[in-house]
């Protein structure tokens, strides 16, 4: 899986950390291995410009997805398609001042933002209720799979759902 990561932000951050977990989301919904990504963090005046051309809103925002291919989440039953994922840009400024409302790191909510990028490509959303649920929960058992994975934990010990959870989410 070919992920790049290009920070222009001008805020140290962990550009490998990003990496893998955006391949470790990916491999868990089951996307093909020559799959491409491109992740850019960009300071909060080259956000703005984005927000305002790409969603017609002021301001600078903290996650924006690009998708490309339209690739979708596979099933344990079907062999997923190669394709352009698309872009995710993260403005780690917005990063910042969010995870200090939140009471966690940078690097928590860097990686919150670049799961919830991952999924805005896979086609999840969150305008609806129902959507927002679905996203949301996917969201947090991914990252919480990935910090049991980083942690070093045994599988059965991780505090997230088994993969079938992730299925049933994902493929209801």
């Amino acid at each position: 899986m070919s992920i790049d990561v290009a920070n222009e932000s001008g805020v140290p951050t962990d550009a490998e950390a990003l990496s893998h977990l955006a391949r470790f989301a990916l491999d868990r919904m089951r996307i093909h291995p020559a799959a491409e990504l491109s992740l850019l963090l960009v300071d909060s005046d080259a956000m703005a410009v984005l927000h305002e051309r790409w969603m017609g809103e002021p301001g600078p925002t903290d996650v924006l997805s690009f998708e490309m291919d339209e690739l979708r989440p596979g099933s344990e039953d079907e062999q997923p398609q190669p394709g352009l994922l698309g872009d995710i840009v993260i403005c780690p400024q917005v990063a910042a001042d969010q995870a200090r409302t939140a009471g966690h790191s940078l690097a928590d909510e860097l990686a919150l933002l670049t799961v919830h990028g991952v999924l805005h490509l896979l086609g999840f959303d969150h305008a609806e209720p129902t959507d927002h649920e679905r996203m949301f929960a996917l969201q947090a058992r991914l990252l919480a799979e990935w910090t049991g994975v980083r942690s070093g934990q045994p599988p059965l010990a991780r505090p997230a759902a088994p993969p079938s959870a992730v299925d049933r989410l994902v493929n209801p």
